[in-house]
């Protein structure tokens, strides 16, 4: 299993998007607060449609509770500020893949502390300085399902 850490998003249809593609392929979603919506937001159920029965998640009040429970692994962290492109990296089953929020990205404090595990979506065209969050995740997901081997 591959695990999805989304720290402090805003927007609740992209976390509903994210949830449904966990649901499909099987990932653990590990949201960590503070959550920029509630999680009976119907924008939220809307977006995950009829699957959240399906998902496998996990809600923490913030970082340190959630490294707290699941500090051991492999972590990834996701940033559009440098890093390794996400192809290239030797992902395997039981990784965390990281996500900040929509509007900061990860706070620069956790990107300086896991330097060697920062990963990029590189953007060859220069005219955006991201994709939205639930497009990110569904590009690291499915290529880290695939290097590991659990696709």
């Amino acid at each position: 299993m591959l695990h999805i850490v989304l720290v402090e998003p805003e927007i609740a249809p992209n976390v509903g998007n994210i949830a449904r593609t966990c649901a499909a392929v099987g990932c653990r979603l590990h949201l960590v607060g503070p959550l920029g919506f509630r999680l009976d937001d119907r924008a939220l159920r809307r977006a995950g449609v009829d699957y959240w029965e399906a998902v496998d998640y996990v809600r923490y009040s913030d970082w340190q509770e959630f490294v707290e429970q699941c500090g051991v692994g492999r972590f990834w962290f996701f940033t559009a500020r440098g890093g390794c492109p996400y192809y290239q990296v030797p992902y395997r089953a039981g990784d965390y893949l990281v996500f900040g929020c929509e509007s900061r990205g990860l706070p620069e404090s956790l990107l300086k502390a896991h330097a060697e595990q920062r990963v990029c979506i590189p953007l060859p065209s220069g005219k955006v300085r991201s994709l939205n969050l639930a497009t990110a995740v569904g590009i690291a997901v499915f290529r880290a399902l695939e290097i590991s081997g659990l696709l």
